[in-house]
């Protein structure tokens, strides 16, 4: 199955667009803190996923997708 027709990709990829336009909201409220913390940690979960799908087993796999998770 390819990256492009797994919904879990398509999913976590669609969320970190959104987490991005809600932190560029917060930062025009001037919570810089907040924001910064929220970037970072939503959008790392489709960094995840996506790493998870090229991994070495599939005990690789579950460790990274529960990273994820």
């Amino acid at each position: 199955m390819k990256n492009s027709e797994n919904i879990i990709v398509k999913l976590t990829f669609e969320f970190a667009l959104e987490i991005i336009e809600f932190c560029e909201i917060l930062e025009t409220n001037k919570r810089f803190v907040i924001a910064n913390q929220l970037l970072k940690s939503g959008t790392s979960i489709g960094a995840n996923v996506r790493e998870a799908q090229n991994a070495e087993s599939k005990n690789d796999f579950i460790h990274k997708f529960k990273i994820a998770a």
